[in-house]
């Protein structure tokens, strides 16, 4: 059966820092430790798992092992146990199906890597998250070399077979009693050396430039979301596959909405003469203008729900609701007429203020009962 994979077992990004391993190992390790689940064999595969993953992603040579090589480069890097029975033993040989596999042993393949993932941070509007946008992004990205085609050895010669280790890359070193493998030091464990590089590469078999992208939004991404185009990272070394680019989403704050999920909320001032009385006022949404109809006595923080106002979903295509927040605004910079009709009307409502004004009149009530008046 294959193993799992290591970042998903901690359920952490490829790129996730030491801190976010390591709070990612210790919460599932409260969660499956055996102590807390006794004769749970589930738990205990569990946290099994997460200790080797952890094992693994926070030691930064054996980490840089896995994300070449997989699992394989792990085995290699941690090496393997001598047991019992005749003949005698080299560490060298504990690696060396693995490696023959990796590097082609002596038969003169080259090592091939995977190139490495990008991840592009992308700003947009909140109205383009909504109804979906297509976007042009440039990218910095190293790139197989058009002159060498990924080779780099200048255009009509080839690189040779390194004569220090015969193309395995690796070489042997005797120490005692033990022969250790390592990388040959001559071609740096490529197995090859080029005698006459590419003057575009400098002999590397890659380029960096920049390179021009179209990524299509879909209608209802939210913020942090990523979206993926296999292939478009760097280019893999020695022929190995390119890696991906992960677009980041981000959406840049709206003068008017705050975005909730699906929902979106916003604050519609009325004045006090509307929310006394009731009228009807037009609301903004993201495909124009509707009319809302306030009822009459509304009071500051009444919420309206616009049903199917907000945001499409971008998994289930339902639509969110338009949330509005009605705020009574206090008039400012009164006439001496205005502030006179406001002294008379206070005066008529304060004679009948149970009636009128009945949170005032309840919360005063509760003050006294509190100071014992």
């Amino acid at each position: 059966m294959s193993k799992k994979d290591y970042y998903d077992i901690l359920g952490v990004n490829r790129d996730a820092n030491e801190d976010a391993i390591k709070k990612a190992y210790r919460k599932l390790a409260m969660k499956y430790h055996p102590d807390r689940n006794p004769d749970n064999k589930e738990a205990e595969e569990k946290f099994k798992e997460a200790k080797e993953a952890y094992e693994i992603l926070s030691d930064s040579k054996k980490r840089d092992a896995y994300d070449r090589f997989g699992h394989a480069g792990v085995e290699a890097t941690m090496g393997a146990g001598g047991g019992g029975g005749g003949g005698s033993f080299e560490f060298g040989d504990a690696f060396s199906s693995i490696f023959d596999d990796l590097f082609g042993g002596g038969r003169g393949r080259s090592n091939v890597y995977r190139g490495a993932d990008l991840r592009y941070n992308l700003e947009i509007t909140l109205e383009e998250a909504a109804r979906g946008a297509d976007k042009t992004i440039r990218i910095p990205a190293i790139e197989e070399c058009e002159t060498c085609h990924g080779t780099g050895a200048k255009p009509g010669t080839q690189a040779k077979t390194c004569p220090n280790c015969n193309g395995s890359g690796q070489i042997r070193m005797q120490q005692g009693f033990f022969s250790i493998q390592q990388p040959c030091n001559k071609c740096h464990g490529s197995g090859r050396i080029i005698p006459d590089p590419c003057r575009d590469c400098g002999g590397t078999g890659r380029v960096r430039k920049q390179k021009t992208l179209e990524v299509k939004i879909p209608a209802g991404i939210d913020e942090g979301m990523r979206l993926r185009h296999a292939g478009h990272g760097e280019s893999g070394v020695n022929g190995g596959p390119p890696g991906d680019l992960y677009v980041e989403i981000h959406i840049r704050q709206h003068p008017v909405f705050e975005r909730e999920h699906d929902d979106l909320h916003c604050e519609m001032p009325i004045s006090f003469t509307t929310a006394a009385l009731g009228g009807e006022i037009e609301i903004p949404t993201l495909d124009g203008v509707a009319r809302l109809k306030i009822p009459a006595e509304t009071q500051s923080g009444k919420v309206f729900r616009l049903r199917g106002k907000g945001i499409k979903n971008v998994r289930s295509q339902a639509h969110g609701d338009l949330m509005c927040h009605v705020v009574v605004e206090t008039p400012v910079k009164l006439t001496d007429r205005q502030k006179e009709l406001l002294k008379e009307f206070d005066e008529i409502s304060q004679g009948n203020a149970d009636r009128h004004n009945p949170k005032a009149k309840s919360w005063m009530d509760k003050v006294k009962e509190f100071f014992g008046t």
